[in-house]
């Protein structure tokens, strides 16, 4: 597999990754903006910003001509938002290269921003999944996170809230695509069967006479947290969802960022894992237990995600704190720790066959200045050891950078139960 990187005069970067076994090309447009970009009275901007580019442009005058356009060159676009990237993509066809380029470069350069309304009522129906029947919030992440950064943009809904998504302009979507789609901004790989000198080519026609200056970005700085936290939701269901998470004192350039992608492995990947093996295979308390490590710039989180019967609640809640205590007491033996990082490095060869994954790999890696190597991750995982995975777990696993999020049937005297057992250090 071969990668290769170029910039084009106007700064826009190319990522191109050599895939010849395969028969199609992943192409993939990043943009950096994303939640953490906005206030309080534009929370959900930069997801409602990428919905409306699919409602035409320069060429192709609605979503439908547009959806056309894609599928006659074998793909199918779609795109996605987060806290600090937007990513717009769609499998091509090798032969169709060109005309995928000029499709997303008329996307992201042209947009006409057009049936606004339309698109303000679909947003808010797809906001309504995260609301219960009084419209509370019941997205556990959107409650975690307003714990976690109180009062900034990290802890706001990443989709935005009822009063926002109501209240922003037609010249409030366009002032932020005017300040943050530049080409110093973006991020194209092509990830396939794709020559770099082709692909080069195809991308500098369609967006080399891109001239807009790119953004100015401001550091903020972020707020105390002062845990143990918790925030309670009432909803009708037959099970309560819970979500743990830990506030992470660096961002995926610390010291510890890469030893935690594996200690998460050994907590929680695959049913022989930790968390797994007591919860369900031992206690039954649940169906399935998961950790997610989300690791931004400057910070981050650590969550545990599962669902429980009613009359579970505390005991599930009991197990799920004295595994994460375990972590800190008893970090992994020499054996335990070699399974994960035996099937770290199965899954890494996996990667190498999916074109999705080296465009994140080397793309959104390249925008958020975070680019490593397959061998990289390979190497840094098999000099691992069980003194590190302490290490890691005694930064990471903290009573006051700990949020809890329970959301549905509970009862009173659970939640005291259950608030006692948070208030106890780890």
């Amino acid at each position: 597999m071969q990668i290769e990187s170029e910039r084009l005069a106007n700064g826009l970067r190319l990522v191109v990754v050599r895939m010849p076994h395969l028969h199609s090309v992943e192409m993939v447009c990043y943009v950096g903006v994303g939640g953490r970009n906005e206030t309080r009275p534009t929370a959900g901007i930069s997801h409602f910003v990428e919905h409306m580019l699919f409602r035409g442009c320069d060429g192709y005058p609605d979503s439908i001509t547009l959806e056309r356009a894609f599928e006659d060159i074998g793909g199918g676009a779609n795109a996605t938002t987060d806290v600090e990237t937007t990513c717009y993509f769609s499998r091509l066809h090798p032969e169709r290269l060109e005309e995928g380029a000029r499709l997303f470069a008329a996307l992201l350069r042209t947009p006409y921003w057009r049936e606004m309304e339309t698109e303000r009522r679909i947003i808010l129906e797809e906001a309504r999944e995260d609301w219960n029947e009084q419209g509370e919030i019941i997205n556990p992440d959107t409650l975690t996170n307003a714990l976690l950064w109180p009062g900034t943009a990290l802890g706001q809904p990443l989709i935005g809230t009822a009063e926002s998504l109501q209240a922003l302009a037609s010249a409030d979507l366009r002032g932020h695509h005017a300040r943050y789609y530049a080409p110093a901004n973006v991020v194209i790989v092509l990830a396939g069967r794709v020559e770099p000198d082709r692909a080069l080519a195809a991308v500098d026609r369609a967006f080399g006479d891109w001239r807009v200056a790119g953004p100015d970005f401001t550091k903020v700085s972020l707020p105390t947290m002062q845990g143990p936290a918790s925030v309670w939701v009432r909803d009708s269901a037959s099970q309560i969802n819970v979500q743990f998470a830990l506030r992470l004192p660096w961002g995926r350039e610390g010291s510890g960022a890469f030893p935690l992608r594996i200690w998460r492995r050994i907590l929680s990947w695959g049913g022989g894992s930790r968390l797994m093996l007591r919860l369900r295979e031992e206690l039954g308390l649940t169906y399935h237990v998961e950790a997610a490590l989300h690791l931004l710039a400057d910070t981050g989180t650590l969550t545990i995600d599962l669902a429980l019967q009613p009359d579970n609640l505390v005991r599930g809640v009991s197990e799920v704190l004295l595994q994460l205590r375990r972590m800190v007491e008893e970090p992994p033996a020499v054996d335990e720790l070699a399974r994960a990082v035996r099937n770290f490095r199965y899954d890494l060869d996996y990667s190498r066959d999916i074109p999705e994954e080296m465009a994140v790999r080397y793309g959104w890696g390249e925008l958020v200045g975070y680019r490593r190597s397959i061998e990289q991750d390979l190497a840094a995982a098999e000099a691992l050891t069980p003194a590190m995975m302490r290490q890691v777990a005694e930064e990471v696993v903290r009573s006051d950078r700990l949020a809890l999020a329970v959301v549905g049937p509970w009862r009173p005297e659970q939640r005291e139960a259950v608030e006692r057992l948070l208030r106890q250090p780890f």
